[in-house]
């Protein structure tokens, strides 16, 4: 019997994902946190197929006891902000399989030193999953893969209010407006400041067009290292619309001190989350995403686009990680080594457990005019 160990399994996206692995795997979840009382109540609210650890990352010991008995180690105890690569190192020491929901290119860049450690001991590692990233990686996978050759990739995404994610993200959100980022553009690594460059996209209803803006997520970092493509571009938008503006302002006018302080980010964080809370009654909390891939196709300047829309995002993200913990767990995706979901999962695989979580990726291929 599978043994799954969900670690920050109470928070919202952590319980999404339970809730995934409790429908479609068999075997036991057991869901993680620091108080135990938050855990049994999370466990018993998915029934006998879960349990609670009480487990502190900071206790080594105990972490290793408690992956030394599991099959497959889920990490969702964000924000992936300043973690270190502690929960992989020991899933590698005790040769157990490792997904996490990071989202940060800081966190990425820690995990993926460990590829030849990972390959040694046979543990399959796969990084960034999720919605976005995760589900996104995927849908460029099936757009380069589309085309035979690939030149631009351009991700954009639009959360409506929370995204149902909790706190979290918007700590994500604001630690990502501190620091300019380096983008792969034209060939080349450029500094970027988070929130410039306002485009309008077109998401499928009910978003329609939606500004978006350059913004800090992993996948600008590992799709150019998984694709011989010579732009990369990663922009994210809210909605309501005066949350872009909000977040614009402060990544714009805010003196950088300021958001380095991390009571300044909790201030923030919590003072967006009340206000997002009392707005989700009107905009939802659903996302939409689209991957756009320009390149060639019979000779032909062609793009290839790929849209999603989900009512929930921190269901979305459930989904996402959900589907490559079943790969793993019924041994139909073996692949040793620390991965993005981009350079694991095979577009046939990633549509088949899309398809079984009633997910309706939509794709278009038109030549460019």
């Amino acid at each position: 019997m599978n043994r799954v160990l969900v670690i920050g399994g109470v928070g919202r996206i952590g319980q999404s994902v339970a809730t995934d692995l409790v429908k479609h795997s068999e075997g036991v979840v057991t869901l993680t946190s620091r108080d135990s009382k938050a855990a049994q109540n999370s466990a018993a609210s998915l029934g006998a197929q879960s349990q609670a650890l009480q487990l502190d990352l900071d206790d080594q010991g105990a972490l290793d006891v408690a992956i030394a008995s599991h099959d497959l180690v889920i990490h969702c105890a964000g924000p992936f902000h300043d973690r270190d690569a502690r929960v992989l190192k020991t899933c590698i020491q005790n040769q157990v399989n490792y997904l996490d929901v990071s989202d940060h290119p800081s966190f990425t860049e820690k995990a993926l030193q460990y590829q030849e450690q990972a390959q040694a001991a046979g543990v399959t590692a796969i990084i960034n999953t999720g919605v976005f990233p995760g589900i996104s990686n995927s849908m460029v996978r099936q757009d380069v893969e589309a085309l035979d050759q690939a030149d631009t990739i351009h991700l954009s995404y639009v959360v409506a209010g929370t995204g149902g994610a909790g706190v979290t993200i918007m700590r994500t959100t604001f630690l990502g407006l501190i620091e300019s980022f380096p983008g792969w553009l034209q060939g080349k690594w450029q500094l970027i400041q988070p929130y410039s460059g306002r485009e309008k996209i077109t998401f499928p209803s009910p978003y329609g067009r939606v500004n978006v803006f350059w913004f800090d997520v992993p996948e600008r970092l590992t799709l150019p290292q998984t694709f011989p493509v010579q732009t990369v571009i990663t922009k994210f938008g809210s909605v309501p619309e005066i949350y872009n503006g909000i977040t614009w302002a402060l990544a714009h006018w805010m003196p950088k001190p300021w958001l380095q302080n991390r009571r300044m980010i909790e201030f923030l964080s919590w003072g967006g989350f009340v206000t997002t809370q009392f707005t989700d009654r009107f905009s939802g909390i659903g996302v939409a995403m689209r991957s756009a891939v320009t390149g060639m196709r019979e000779g032909q300047p062609t793009q290839a686009v790929s849209t999603l829309v989900l009512p929930d995002t921190a269901i979305a993200a459930g989904y996402g990680t959900g589907s490559i913990a079943q790969l793993i767990l019924t041994q139909a995706l073996d692949k040793p080594g620390v991965w993005p979901v981009e350079a694991a999962i095979p577009t046939p695989l990633f549509q088949k457990t899309m398809v079984q979580r009633g997910v309706q990726v939509e794709q278009s291929i038109s030549p460019v005019l």
